[in-house]
């Protein structure tokens, strides 16, 4: 019968359609990496290549985000910011220590999900240290110890069943994340009370902040993440990244902030316009563009930052004295930069990173304090050499040379006579001979009309009495 041959035909294509491999998309089943380089100093530059990879890792639905690093650490606000945004992170990630992570590198490492070294890898000695090296007053110690444990613990605990026990056990013991920071700290069977910790691979391995050793990335990914196949997506930073990263730098932005106000205080100095006011309008766009650009500072914070620059210069031009006017420009001014470098809508903070606005006002006061630096050095050097001597009035006008404040001749008519022509309340005017002079009584006031006589000249000022 035609039916039954028809359901036998379908029966035989079915089995071969089960019999056959499934098909697959080329690389679209694959896992997919997204790996992001740190392997130089932690910095602004740095951060702007983590958010970036990040923001990449999302756009091409990666399954993780592998950190490939080897750093001797750098500035702790960037470290927290990269290791703020690991911990809150919707794709796992993962790290590779090639050889180094020190300091703010071991803060960014113990955030991930896991951690995997190279034979011969160190990581620890997270202690704060200034540029010179030497160690930071205890203040900033303490919130880096914190800081440690708080990142060592958002790692969790383990849950140990032995028969009816169970007990807790950290993933990553806080108490070691402290020990990297302060020599203080004392670790029961692991470190004294004289030294900073610094793991090696091995020891890091045992004690649970490495999670396995490997030799390079592929490694990792094939027999520590279990990816036989994958894609790998490195970031490749843009040019304008590295900019970016440049001028966004704190110390750069407080070496701008320093130009703007010292090339401003100069510009008021000097008649018209002229060098110094093109260095704050350049100091200004540098420090403002790459922040307006990422969304940072909005239009109304630099229109702050304007408008406090006019209040101060009508408190300086028109009001006398310094009062309310001065002090609400110079306010609005350290509002205008320091809202600029925060990611607040409308004094809306919430987006705003634990500690952001502490940091964003001291890079902000430290541009502020530099510039008056620069200021009372600059003054005090202006015109003694080098290009300050083209801007600068050298010549000197001595006395020897006949320069003097007020004419000399007038010291000869002490004690002649004279007559006033105008009342004299104190001051008024008199005649000696054929010449008017200004004059001052020496007592009571002199009415227009009277013989006077010169007693004394002092300071360019002529002093008269009645005959």
């Amino acid at each position: 019968m035609p039916g039954i041959k028809t359901i036998k035909n379908l029966s035989y294509i079915f089995c071969i359609l089960l019999a056959m491999p499934p098909l697959q998309a080329s690389g679209t089943d694959k896992p997919h990496v997204c790996q992001i380089d740190i392997m130089q100093d932690i910095n602004s530059t740095t951060w702007i290549y983590t958010q970036r990879g990040f923001e990449l890792a999302q756009e091409s639905d990666a399954d993780c985000i592998l950190i490939h690093m080897n750093t001797y650490g750098g500035e702790v606000k960037y470290a927290d910011s990269i290791r703020t945004r690991i911990l809150n992170a919707d794709l796992p990630v993962y790290v590779f220590i090639d050889n180094n992570a020190a300091s703010a590198g071991a803060l960014i490492s113990v955030a991930c999900d896991k951690i995997y070294m190279r034979p011969g890898a160190t990581i620890g000695a997270t202690t704060v240290v200034n540029q010179t090296g030497e160690a930071m007053p205890d203040k900033y110690q303490s919130y880096m110890r914190a800081t440690m444990r708080a990142t060592a613990e958002a790692q969790g605990k383990d849950t140990i069943v032995n028969g009816k026990d169970t007990t807790y056990r950290w993933r990553r013991d806080p108490l070691i994340a402290e020990a990297m920071v302060d020599s203080r700290t004392v670790v029961p069977g692991l470190i004294d009370s004289t030294r900073t910790l610094t793991f090696t691979a091995e020891e890091a391995v045992k004690y649970g902040y490495c999670d396995g050793i490997v030799e390079n990335t592929d490694e990792l990914i094939r027999h520590g993440l279990g990816y036989s196949e994958y894609t790998l997506q490195p970031y490749k930073p843009t040019g304008y990244d590295k900019i970016k990263g440049f001028l966004t730098s704190s110390v750069l932005q407080s070496l701008l902030i320093m130009l703007i106000i010292g090339a401003i205080y100069f510009e008021l100095q000097t008649p018209g316009v002229g060098f110094p006011l093109a260095v704050a309008v350049l100091a200004a766009l540098l420090y403002f563009a790459p922040l307006y650009m990422d969304g940072l500072a909005a239009y109304w914070e630099i229109l702050l930052f304007f408008i406090g620059l006019l209040l101060i210069g009508i408190e300086i031009f028109v009001i006398p004295g310094f009062g309310v006017t001065g002090i609400s420009g110079i306010i609005l001014v350290i509002l205008g930069l320091t809202l600029s470098l925060l990611d607040n809508v409308v004094f809306d903070f919430r987006q705003v990173e634990t500690g952001g606005i502490g940091k964003a006002l001291l890079t902000v006061m430290s541009g502020l304090v530099l510039g008056v630096v620069l200021i009372v050095y600059l003054c005090s050097k202006i015109g003694s050499h080098g290009l300050f001597r083209r801007i600068a009035l050298e010549t000197s006008m001595d006395k020897k040379d006949g320069y003097t404040s007020v004419p000399e001749a007038n010291n000869n008519i002490v004690g002649q006579k004279g007559l006033a022509v105008t009342v004299l309340r104190p001051a008024g005017k008199i005649k000696i001979g054929n010449t008017y002079y200004d004059a001052m009584s020496e007592g009571a006031f002199i009415e227009a009309g009277t013989q006077v006589v010169v007693t004394r000249h002092e300071m360019g000022q002529m002093y008269v009495k009645p005959c």
